[in-house]
């Protein structure tokens, strides 16, 4: 499958789309990131767990947090556009989500599991789309996205956030 095409998401996606970009197959990226984010996020010592690397950034916890909160919203958006819907879907803002995101009380190994679950089940609906179906458009926010476009989004978010947290934390 080849990469999308800039008419095909909004420039707002634009570096998450190029980071997951020539990486082979979407498909096969997204599960091996997967397994690789898993592996990195269960070897991080726990006492780094609440560590943030500059005032009014996420804690370890925190990112890991807005992670999967993304990863449900992007799958929820990608099941929708899949299946037809015609309907705009809201935005969310990922300060308001993480302050509401009780990361606090759970562990490292135990936010890592619920991540690596996530994408797990959302492989379901990725690894049954159709040719026809990652070609479906739908409008989230102010802008409009592929379904394929939004498979890529998912691999470059998590791929940035990774790049992240292996350079500054």
């Amino acid at each position: 499958m080849n990469a999308p095409l800039p008419s095909d998401y909004s420039p707002m996606q634009a570096g998450y789309i190029a980071a997951a970009s020539n990486k082979g197959d979407i498909i096969g990226l997204l599960n091996s990131l997967k397994d690789d984010t898993y592996t990195y996020l269960m070897a991080l010592p726990a006492e780094k767990a609440d560590y943030a690397y500059a005032e009014g950034k996420w804690t370890i916890k925190q990112l890991i947090g807005h992670m999967s909160d993304t990863e449900r919203v992007f799958a929820y958006r990608l099941l929708c556009f899949a299946r037809g819907e015609q309907q705009v879907l809201p935005g969310f803002d990922q300060d308001e989500y993480e302050a509401s995101n009780n990361v606090a009380s759970r562990t490292l190994q135990d936010l890592a599991e619920e991540f690596k679950m996530l994408r797990q089940v959302n492989m379901y609906v990725i690894n049954n789309l159709s040719a026809e179906q990652l070609e479906i458009r739908g409008k989230a926010s102010d802008y409009t996205i592929t379904v394929k476009a939004l498979l890529y989004a998912m691999a470059g978010h998590e791929i940035h956030h990774m790049n992240i947290l292996k350079e500054r934390y």
